[in-house]
């Protein structure tokens, strides 16, 4: 939120775009409130999106807990629709919504944030002539965002936040670009995020079946053979980078590791009960097998405290398109 105040309070209600932002928010959370204090910010008219808002210049949308916020027809379209990169709201799902919409019009900005989200969103609208802008990393209180863009994506504006308002301002009063045909792709990828269509069918067109599978929901993924950010998604709608997959992949493995040291855990303690009981003789095996569950234990608990160790802090990302 401070950085998107900061971004907000440079721009005036002369704007010549309507602002929709995406930050990552607990499904619990009260958009409104930020909402409000955004408008205490900025001379931008503030809204909380909700389904069928016509978007006008100078007003910013703030997409709600738990629900994507797209746009179509020059409206604001809400959908409790699948995760992407296990975000809902995800700021790919509204980039990819606007680069179908407006193409070449499209102005999509990445500020200070943690993981991958926003980075596939930034080529789809490049790969629909439109504009990229990214926070300097150098700057940015959480680098990983704007770095991910920048790996990624030929980025067209790299720039402070201080300076990020005048450019926005500078990019919507020059004549519009020159307008590209939509990628198809990027066109199935919307529809499919607005629930038009949704089949395996439908994703068979985008790329091809991996032996993967969803972590969200178990079925099967089919890995994106357009652009070149790697992607993947599901047939129910849930899409991932590379990246992201790659984390909650991470964490899964972690968690089936934690259990895996409960079980071994369960498994010696057991084994002591039979021993003092008289039920496992109490022999040396008995006893080795026992010491042998403690060493194995030990080992995977330091492997795991060690691995969590390094992981970086999770922290709200936000993202901002208009």
């Amino acid at each position: 939120m401070p950085a998107l105040g900061r971004l907000v309070a440079q721009l005036p209600a002369s704007l010549e775009a309507a602002v929709l932002v995406v930050q990552h928010l607990a499904p619990e959370s009260l958009g409104q409130i930020l909402v409000d204090r955004l408008a205490k910010q900025t001379e931008l008219v503030c809204h909380l999106g909700a389904h069928g808002q016509h978007l006008h210049a100078g007003h910013l949308y703030l997409a709600p807990a738990d629900r994507h916020m797209l746009v179509k027809d020059g409206h604001v379209f809400i959908t409790k629709g699948p995760r992407e990169n296990h975000y809902r709201p995800a700021v790919d799902a509204l980039f990819r919504s606007a680069a179908a919409v407006y193409g070449a019009r499209t102005i999509g900005v990445v500020l200070t944030g943690m993981l991958h989200d926003g980075t596939a969103g930034l080529e789809f609208i490049k790969r629909a002539g439109g504009i990229t802008v990214v926070q300097d990393p150098q700057e940015a209180e959480f680098s990983s965002m704007p770095e991910s863009a920048l790996s990624n994506v030929q980025i067209d504006h790299v720039v402070p936040l201080s300076s990020m308002g005048p450019l926005l301002q500078q990019l919507t009063q020059a004549p519009a670009p020159q307008q590209v045909a939509i990628p198809p792709d990027i066109l199935l990828e919307a529809q499919i995020a607005e629930r038009v269509v949704g089949s395996t069918d439908d994703v068979e067109k985008l790329g091809r079946q991996v032996p993967l599978t969803c972590p969200d929901c178990g079925g099967s993924l089919w890995e994106m053979q357009h652009g070149e950010v790697l992607r993947y998604r599901c047939h129910t709608g849930h899409a991932f980078t590379a990246d992201s997959l790659m984390r909650v992949t991470q964490d899964s493995l972690e968690e089936s590791m934690w259990v895996a040291v409960r079980m071994l855990e369960e498994r010696k303690n057991l084994l002591a009960s039979m021993s003092r009981r008289g039920e496992g003789f109490g022999s040396p095996q008995q006893e080795e097998r026992i010491e042998e569950l403690k060493v194995h234990i030990n080992r995977l608990r330091q492997f795991l405290l060690n691995g969590a160790a390094g992981r970086p802090a999770e922290h709200g990302d936000m993202q901002v398109s208009s």
